[in-house]
């Protein structure tokens, strides 16, 4: 059980909440299309992943597991203490929605990658250049 405990602490411990390879991805992305933004704003609800403040849009790249995704990796739920991670994915949903409500109102328009998607580079690649060129708008 300690074993446990302690490989366990270690895992979560290595989880990282910025500069993950998903966000590196995207970032080099958008890079690529030409883009500058900046990380991590910590004036803007959410703290976005990417700001391009003077076109007031933003992005966010969601790992699928930790803000509740409906795909396979993100519809799975730990076995061990079951009602803690349902309530806290629960809870990071309703916070990630209200982050959105919140940079809307403000008149910020906001695009979110899931990690998942990133399979699919091409696809990402378009949805990002349509999202910052105001294609989708």
């Amino acid at each position: 059980m300690i074993e446990d405990a302690t490989v366990r602490r270690r895992t979560m411990q290595a989880v990282r909440s910025k500069d993950t390879e998903p966000e590196r991805i995207v970032r080099r992305l958008a890079y690529q299309l030409g883009y500058r933004y900046r990380l991590h704003r910590k004036d803007l609800p959410g703290k976005p992943d990417l700001a391009f403040i003077g076109r007031r849009k933003v992005v966010f790249v969601h790992g699928c597991f930790w803000h509740g995704h409906d795909c396979a990796r993100g519809a799975r739920t730990p076995k061990k203490n079951r009602v803690y991670w349902v309530e806290k994915i629960a809870r990071n949903k309703a916070r990630d929605q209200a982050h959105l409500t919140t940079l809307a109102a403000r008149g910020w328009r906001s695009l979110v990658i899931w990690e998942c998607e990133l399979k699919q580079l091409d696809r990402v690649c378009e949805q990002l250049a349509a999202f910052l060129e105001g294609r989708n708008d």
